[in-house]
């Protein structure tokens, strides 16, 4: 495992209360539709654990993530919520996750095979969710395929088929091309509900919506939806904003990143600091060093970009590239002592940088920035 660097200066604080408020507006958004809080990729940089306990206590219904591993971590601390995994497992691992009551997607033909032969040995009724691919074309039966593999999940006992669900691919874009794929995208879901339904199979869990999806298409919220970068704070695309704010609701970010300044020096105009010489000083400056680099996710990119970092309420740029384990900021002529607390993500006086800004800065999405965030970073729960 990695190790965390609790003895040095530098962490990732999250925000209890905002994980918990997000989960309310999301589901005042949803109405009756459940939600299942995606909590993979170590809750998108978050910190798995405690964001877990967190989306519960918000009132979240189900949880879902990637891997058998998260599920089983999430497990060994108590957590008896459904968890789906959101994608089909490979066969040497199926027993893993039934005897951790881990919910199965199908996607395929032989998956379905393969999880049928695990859980008829394994014995009991285990819950099964299937993926019908609609056109993300990554994973899921496609709907020509549908009866052979319904065929397979009925003939069993062990089988509980309680879901089936698909996976938008452009819910977040706002041209016409997008919307018209998404609708489309539902349209042909309705089509394999219809002709399951018409044969007497009717899961009890029908899922379509991502964040965007739930935000943008409230005709994709069923039974079910899959929230995830919502729950953080962030919306995918800044249009999805407006059901929320034609109720008078607002998401609230989760995660900041801080540091304390560990070493302070007077540098001549025309020096080239850190790795590359990339960029001389205009003008004599000083020069804070901070214990914070790309390996604990802050983009090299970002120095290019013109990334900003928040000390004593005042942005700064960086003077140099970015190394594995620190920054280095101009702070000019402004006096900054050893112990100041840098702000690299969140607010610190009336300024905030987001994980939207990095993203916009290093050409990416919310979503890379955010899983990003090294396992040495310390998450701290607050409030």
């Amino acid at each position: 495992m990695a190790v965390e660097g609790v003895r040095r200066p530098a962490w990732a604080e999250i925000s209890a209360s905002a994980i918990a408020h997000n989960v309310r507006v999301m589901k005042a958004l949803l109405g009756d539709t459940l939600l299942c809080a995606v909590v993979k990729a170590n809750a998108y940089g978050h910190g798995a654990q405690l964001t877990t306990k967190a989306v519960l206590a918000g009132g979240a219904d189900s949880l879902a993530v990637a891997i058998v591993d998260e599920g089983v971590e999430l497990r060994g601390i108590g957590v008896s919520a459904p968890i789906l995994l959101l994608a089909e497992i490979p066969p040497g691992t199926i027993f893993d996750a039934l005897t951790n009551s881990l919910t199965l997607t199908v996607g395929s033909l032989d998956g379905a095979r393969a999880v049928v032969q695990s859980a008829e040995e394994l014995g009991g009724v285990h819950r099964v969710h299937l993926k019908i691919d609609t056109g993300m074309h990554r994973m899921g039966v496609d709907p020509s395929e549908v009866d052979e593999v319904i065929d397979v999940l009925l003939a069993s006992n062990a089988i509980d088929l309680e879901g089936i669900y698909t996976h938008f691919s452009v819910a977040d874009g706002s041209s016409p091309e997008d919307r018209a794929f998404t609708r489309h995208q539902i349209e042909l879901f309705d089509e394999v509900l219809d002709h399951l339904k018409a044969r007497g199979v009717t899961p009890r869990v029908v899922h379509l919506a991502n964040s965007a999806g739930a935000l943008g298409y409230p005709e994709a919220r069923r039974t079910m939806a899959r929230v995830g970068l919502a729950l953080y704070g962030y919306l995918p695309e800044g249009w999805l904003s407006g059901e929320l704010e034609e109720k008078g609701l607002k998401l609230e970010t989760a995660l900041s990143l801080h540091a304390k300044v560990v070493a302070v020096r007077r540098v001549q105009a025309g020096e080239r600091p850190s790795y590359g010489r990339r960029r001389a000083l205009e003008h004599s400056a000083t020069i804070a060093t901070v214990p914070f680099g790309y390996a604990d996710g802050y983009p090299r990119r970002l120095f290019d970009a013109g990334a900003e970092v928040l000390i004593n309420g005042k942005r700064y740029p960086l003077a140099g590239n970015v190394t594995m384990d620190q920054l280095l900021v101009d702070c000019g002529d402004d006096e900054v002592k050893l112990g100041d607390v840098v702000v690299l993500l969140g607010r610190q006086g009336d300024e905030e940088i987001t994980a939207e800004e990095w993203a916009r800065r290093g050409d990416t999405i919310t979503w890379e920035i955010l899983c990003g965030i090294g396992a040495r970073v310390p998450r701290v729960l607050v409030d």
